[in-house]
């Protein structure tokens, strides 16, 4: 579905700063690839490439065998932020993207109760943003992302700013989703254990400039439990992105 070769990514020129260094990675419809490394190593922008939003200096980046011109159609995307509109209820915000679209906010409105209803929140439908914790308001945030049903979806440090207990539970509701709809998820953290919890690969990035220092696939459960993460399998692969971030200098005991 996605085909990176050799991107490079500067700002300012020649002699600016270069945040991405020949980026070459495949994707195939359908997976979930966490990108995780220091901040600063081009994560996010190899992200915004990806949406159309960046456009690289050089190489190539393909959707569907095509360059990425602008925004991919059927494209959803989330950030740390949740950028919820105040005056707007939960049912509502979810259903933006069908309003600003032009596809009809009726035709949306049974998939929007859904996804509310997946997530623990079809109570909360005509509550506003202000009345919601932290993690109900990111949920909220999830939904309207998929509402269209995106084939590929752009997740930037979504839950970043919650606390560890809610960052569990969406992270089972996220997994859950994806199993369900199986778009193509490209998911930003720093979190190596939300990482390998959520992925079937994991691409562990260099600090600035940003080159993929490993391309790891994880081999575990579809079915995954929180519990899992207290296993072998589970702490093995945690190691070993730990262990590549100590050889890169970025953790030191």
């Amino acid at each position: 579905m996605i085909e990176a070769s050799d991107v490079i990514k500067r700002y300012g020129g020649v002699d600016g700063v270069t945040a991405l260094q020949g980026i070459s990675l495949d994707i195939a419809e359908g997976e979930f690839i966490s990108l995780v490394g220091p901040s600063g190593c081009g994560k996010s922008t190899f992200l915004r490439c990806l949406a159309g939003l960046e456009v690289p200096t050089s190489g190539r980046l393909l959707l569907d065998g095509a360059s990425i011109k602008g925004p991919p159609e059927r494209l959803g995307m989330a950030f740390q932020r949740d950028a919820l509109l105040e005056w707007f209820d939960v049912l509502e915000n979810v259903l933006l993207p069908a309003d600003f679209g032009g596809y009809g906010k009726k035709k949306y409105e049974a998939r929007a109760r859904e996804l509310l209803r997946m997530v623990g929140l079809d109570a909360f439908t005509s509550a506003y943003p202000q009345a919601l914790s932290g993690g109900m308001r990111q949920r909220v945030a999830i939904c309207r992302s998929l509402l269209l049903e995106p084939r590929l979806l752009l997740m930037d440090e979504p839950f970043g700013a919650l606390d560890a207990l809610t960052r569990d539970q969406i992270n089972v509701d996220l997994r859950r989703m994806w199993s369900r709809h199986r778009m193509t998820v490209v998911f930003v953290t720093h979190s190596i254990t939300e990482a390998v919890f959520l992925s079937s690969r994991v691409v562990v990035f260099t600090p600035r400039p940003g080159r993929i220092a490993e391309d790891i696939a994880i081999d575990l459960p579809a079915d995954r439990k929180l519990a899992m993460r207290e296993s072998a399998e589970f702490g093995a692969y945690t190691s070993r992105i730990r262990g590549l971030f100590e050889q890169m200098g970025l953790i030191h005991d």
